[in-house]
């Protein structure tokens, strides 16, 4: 039963949503801000001018002497000329009793809440300052109480403002804005839309390119164009996609050598076996001779199969500060208990490495091993280790001289690979894996094997290590 895929959403969606969550964030900030300190200005305003709308009434009153309340109100009311949200009215014993002569604004007379309210608030004979809401609308009012001569009667002016109609302005204003901030955010959602898929699309090519490429096809790569940071991960998955590829095909070249190199014995042993007289006992004993010494060889192939494959992980490889000294004297001293061979220590470096010893060792033994296979019987075997400067660098060479039939040029670089061996005049013994794995734990130290050679003289081979490698060195190649 197949797995249903997860519903998910695209970074390209993410980005622009995102990206317009912030924009419409920005606007709605800015404008609300821009919205209230404008309101709050115009109101400020509005409470300004009742201020000084008291203040004039103030000067009406004191400057000549009015026989009646009603005269003083009219007077006011004459004077003082409303804005254009603005409405005035005099009240007279808590009754509507002088209104404008001409038209206003705003009309109060036939305001009853407002009026009733002002009676109420005035009754104690102060100046009120207030906000009044009703079925009209919100209204920013002055409610003054005046007195004049011995009139008896109690006089109310009354001053007060639209606060709807001064803030309509406002109002437009910032509905206008919320249609621009809309239409910006449709374009800026269009542009980011475009553009994101502009940048993104290395990912979708990564993505496609990805699903196209098997087991059995790691040739595509993906093209690479900029020098942004999703360039830089297609150049990474390009390289990741190499090393892929690389190790698929060893992979599959190192069953296709297993199997011609298990091949030649099982094909011996079976046709051995299909021939053979059991009643014979001369030939069972030899049958089962050949048949153990071809099962040692492919117990060998194996083992040597398994070590490589062991020495191929970089993550076993332990790198620490070695004294090259000590190091030398120690695979001297192993190697001389090995009998019928005069080995001979020529050089010792006097130094400090950043390597691998038992991996070291482990390279600096498979030569060994094979000088002591291949070389001339009764003649020395030299091993040594030197520091030396090669192109502004320093680097350790541990090598292994034998004096034995040497090698011939045309097949320096074939002994390296894997299941090669030089038979002509150096033996048949062997899987053909030692220098391949003394070749892959020098790479592991980022070093380099040298061979030099010559027929009816002798090899040398030198293991070349960077002296100042670091910890983080193989670290990073290890995480690669």
């Amino acid at each position: 039963m197949s797995r249903r895929r997860p519903v998910t959403v695209s970074v390209r969606v993410r980005i622009l949503a995102a990206m317009l969550i912030v924009a419409a964030a920005g606007m709605t900030i800015a404008g609300g801000s821009a919205f209230l300190v404008q309101r709050e200005r115009v109101l400020a305003q509005v409470d300004q001018r009742l201020n000084d709308t008291a203040t004039r009434l103030h000067s009406i009153a004191t400057e000549k002497q009015y026989g009646s309340v009603r005269d003083l109100l009219t007077a006011a009311i004459q004077q003082i000329t409303p804005d254009t949200n603005e409405g005035i009215l005099g009240i007279i014993d808590g009754k509507s009793a002088v209104v404008p002569g001409s038209q206003v604004g705003v009309s109060l007379q036939k305001d009853s809440a407002l009026i009733s309210r002002v009676n109420r608030e005035t009754r104690a004979g102060s100046v009120v300052l207030g906000t009044d809401v009703g079925s009209r609308g919100a209204f920013r009012y002055l409610a003054v109480p005046v007195r004049a001569g011995g009139d008896s009667a109690t006089g109310v002016y009354v001053a007060a403002y639209s606060i709807d109609a001064e803030l309509w302005p406002i109002a437009q204003a910032f509905r206008t804005f919320l249609l621009v901030a809309a239409a910006a955010l449709l374009a800026v959602g269009l542009v980011g839309w475009f553009v994101a898929g502009r940048l993104l699309r290395p990912l979708r090519v990564l993505r496609d390119t990805a699903r196209r490429i098997t087991g059995s096809d790691l040739v595509e790569r993906i093209p690479v164009a900029g020098g942004d940071d999703v360039s830089e991960l297609t150049v990474t998955v390009n390289e990741m996609l190499d090393r892929l590829q690389a190790s698929l095909e060893g992979q599959r070249q190192l069953l296709d050598d297993v199997g011609h190199e298990l091949k030649t014995p099982i094909t011996i042993l079976r046709g051995q076996l299909e021939l053979l007289d059991v009643e014979d006992p001369q030939q069972v004993a030899q049958i089962r001779t050949l048949a153990i010494d071809e099962l040692d060889r492919m117990n060998m192939l194996v083992a040597d199969i398994s070590l490589l494959a062991s020495v191929q992980r970089l993550s076993e490889v332990t790198i620490e500060p070695t004294d090259v000294r000590s190091l030398t004297e120690t695979v001297f001293r192993k190697l001389s208990a090995i009998p019928k061979r005069d080995w001979r220590l020529v050089q010792t470096a006097d130094a400090v490495a950043n390597l691998d010893p038992a991996r070291i060792t482990q390279a600096w033994f498979q030569l060994a091993a094979n000088a002591n296979r291949h070389g001339t019987p009764g003649l020395p075997i030299e091993i040594g280790s030197r520091i030396v400067e090669d192109l502004g660098g320093e680097f350790l060479e541990l090598w292994v001289t034998d004096f034995g039939p040497g090698i011939p040029p045309e097949a320096h670089e074939r002994i390296f690979e894997r299941f090669r061996r030089e038979e002509e005049g150096r033996g048949e013994s062997g899987a053909g894996l030692g220098l391949a794995i003394v070749t892959t734990i020098i790479h592991a130290h980022r070093g380099l094997v040298r061979l030099k050679s010559a027929p009816s003289i002798g090899s040398t081979f030198t293991l070349e290590l960077p002296l100042g490698l670091a910890r983080h060195d193989v670290e990073s190649e290890r995480h690669a």
